[in-house]
């Protein structure tokens, strides 16, 4: 059985359009590493933000990320999933909480995509209700679905098509987050595992 996952996984990317390259992606991560470091990098401001990682997409996007940012902050991540009809929305539930207090303070939340946007919407009001000060949403990749989304993102690596994407943390059955480009799959190859 195991051999079967591995040939499929290889088999993902034999039909897959390489969208954007690893230039192209280091350089979309150091533009937003940039802007951060305008907004928060004056030192006369004596604000440090608490940076959350939202797991386990956000990963490889938080770990090169981080250490382009050049003012003090604090890190934690938090883990949340979605469960039920995806249609309808789908019930948010968070399995790991971010431990520092986040009263009071700006939290800049790292995800690697903003989809449709359900559960970042909620992690945005649900950080908000806990008294953050302000959210800051920085997406690696937006998906270009052709409609609104409940939450916009404040800071975008990349815009992609609306195609099924893998590489820089995102994965198709669990496999190619560790791609350091992006790569659309052939809708084909997504057929039940």
């Amino acid at each position: 059985m195991q051999d079967f996952h591995h040939d499929r996984a290889r088999a993902l990317l034999k039909n897959a359009e390489e969208l954007f390259d690893k230039e192209s992606v280091q350089a979309a991560v150091s533009r937003m590493a940039d802007s951060l470091n305008d907004r928060f990098g004056d030192p006369s401001k004596q604000e440090f933000p608490l940076v959350l990682g939202v797991m386990g997409g956000a990963v490889v996007f938080t770990g090169n990320i981080l250490p382009q940012l050049t003012f003090p902050l604090e890190f934690d991540y938090i883990h949340v999933s979605r469960y039920g009809d995806e249609d309808q929305g789908g019930k948010v539930v968070w399995k790991v909480v971010p431990r520092p207090t986040v009263s009071g303070r700006t939290v800049i939340v790292l995800d690697d995509i903003l989809d449709e946007g359900e559960t970042l919407a909620h992690v945005k009001e649900r950080l908000l209700e806990m008294g953050a000060k302000e959210v800051i949403i920085a997406v690696f990749c937006d998906k270009d679905i052709g409609k609104s989304k409940p939450v916009k993102a404040d800071l975008v690596g990349i815009t992609i098509p609306n195609r099924f994407v893998v590489g820089f943390g995102m994965d198709a059955y669990g496999y190619w987050r560790n791609l350091p480009g992006l790569w659309a799959l052939n809708p084909d190859d997504l057929s039940t595992r």
